[in-house]
């Protein structure tokens, strides 16, 4: 199994940066996408960034040119990183990390989650 642990969240103001990460362990091999999700309270959580093994990657609309999600691969772990410029207040959520396997192997893991609050 894949456990995942976030980190980096906090309190910033709007037009302040936040670097994310999110420490994989465990069977890192069967990972195929990692990906950054989102959930305001009373909302639902969405996507925010996502990134396949091979590098592929995208993002939601409202945090194109703002976020960039990257992945460092290291032997016995994973880092997933969402570094965060020109925040706003609507950014303000609970992050969470997502793990998923490949369509052959299909499993699908969350991190606990980190809050942000962009907040003046």
């Amino acid at each position: 199994q894949v456990q995942l642990v976030e980190s980096g969240g906090g309190l910033v103001q709007p037009g302040g940066s936040l670097r994310l990460s999110c420490a994989a362990s465990g069977s890192i091999f069967s990972i195929y996408a990692m990906g950054w999700y989102r959930q305001a309270p009373g909302k639902q959580r969405e996507l925010v960034a996502a990134i396949i093994s091979g590098g592929s990657a995208n993002y939601a609309d409202s945090v194109k040119g703002r976020f960039t999600i990257s992945r460092d691969n290291a032997k016995n772990t994973v880092i997933l990183y969402l570094q965060m410029n020109s925040l706003k207040p609507e950014d303000t959520a609970v992050y969470y990390c997502n793990g998923k396997g490949p369509l052959s192997d299909p499993w699908d893991r969350w991190g606990q989650g980190t809050q942000v609050t962009v907040s003046s």
